[in-house]
């Protein structure tokens, strides 16, 4: 009897846990975009919330509450389960994805301010003038808050007061990537064709290694790698221990999104309209699917599927071992935004400035 009790409880327990957050672009430092969930079997409309005029940027979710901003300049904290807005600020034109992190919501805009937002009140904290367009998404670690710029630097902040304690310069433009953080190290990639790591305590570079194109979206940390697409039509994989390329594999069109890496596959979307599996270890290709549309929104791994937006104004969900088409859900516009997802919801949004959130329906 006891041991049934027992039983009970810990059932009770695990039940009770939070849903995981999705708190930064890629949902971990990582920028793995892979869902600690899955989602339901069929996805259905939960709400959607009129953010703004276009919605390019990637929604941060953190407990009851769903981050969006859109590029007139609007951020809402809106209710996780029915999508009323809480409170709105508006801290100028945002396409770069949102972060939180210990009760303050980070943003960079057009403008090139990034802001730091009380998350519960949509207060203004501080900001800090970057003298060029945000590019990048924040990541955290420590008491740091890193940036990618149009200036052609990454930045490193004081999340506490905004105050800069270094910046990194990736020369010929701008560092679009959100950073990934890894062993006290951050990657940046830009217009040099270069992937340099650099030490965090210091904003000093340790190493670097030839890509052979520019990169315009994030890299994807895992099993001692590093996965990113580059403008010149390639996806490589990169030992991190010695900063190498392990494998490259050569397609007809550019990468603007950034890569989700499971367990066995690196899923990668280009703009040859196709999503992409390719075994981790050697970049084989396992299967493509052509949507009707370019793809620059972030393909996200949840269970044993794959969700991708498109232009074509789809969210496909795709079997992640086979890239059968499971589901495809029409939207208001082009899906230039990725998907976040948490609590067995999915939220992203589109050109027409709608968010969505996806999930088991009403």
């Amino acid at each position: 009897m006891n041991r049934l009790l027992s039983i009970v409880l810990l059932a009770l327990t695990c039940s009770a846990l939070p849903a995981a957050d999705w708190p930064t672009f890629r949902g971990n430092p990582a920028q793995t975009g892979v869902a600690v969930e899955a989602l339901p079997e069929t996805l259905a409309e939960v709400w959607k919330f009129p953010a703004g005029k276009m919605v390019e940027s990637t929604a941060a979710i953190v407990g009851d509450t769903v981050y969006v901003a859109a590029i007139d300049g609007k951020v809402s904290a809106l209710d996780f389960a029915t999508g009323k807005p809480r409170w709105q600020v508006d801290i100028g034109s945002v396409k770069a994805p949102l972060g939180v992190h210990d009760g303050k919501l980070f943003a960079g805009n057009e403008d090139g301010l990034i802001h730091c937002v009380d998350a519960k009140t949509g207060a203004v904290v501080w900001k800090f003038n970057a003298d060029a367009e945000v590019t990048s998404g924040p990541a955290f670690v420590g008491d740091l808050v890193l940036f990618g710029c149009g200036d052609e630097h990454l930045r490193a902040l004081t999340r506490a007061d905004g105050k800069e304690k270094w910046k990194f310069q990736v020369a010929g433009g701008p560092v679009n990537g959100t950073p990934v953080v890894v062993d006290g190290k951050t990657f940046a990639a830009g217009c040099d064709s270069s992937l340099h790591a650099i030490d965090i305590a210091t904003g000093k570079e340790k190493s670097a290694v030839e890509l052979g194109g520019q990169v315009g979206a994030s890299a994807a940390a895992a099993d001692g790698r590093l996965f990113v697409g580059t403008m010149s039509n390639q996806v490589l994989a990169v030992d991190l221990r010695g900063l190498a390329v392990a494998w490259t594999v050569n397609k007809r069109q550019a990468f603007f999104a950034s890569a989700a890496v499971g367990d066995k596959f690196a899923i990668f979307a280009g703009r040859d309209r196709r999503v992409y599996a390719f075994d981790k270890k050697d970049g084989k290709e396992v299967w493509s699917f052509q949507t009707g549309n370019r793809i620059d929104s972030s393909p996200v791994i949840a269970g044993t599927r794959v969700y991708v937006g498109s232009f074509d104004q789809h969210l496909y969900v795709l079997d992640l071992a086979t890239g059968k088409e499971l589901q495809k859900v029409k939207l208001d516009g082009a899906i230039i935004a990725s998907p976040a997802v948490s609590g067995g919801k999915l939220v992203v949004g589109t050109d027409k400035g709608t968010v969505y959130c996806l999930g088991a329906g009403r």
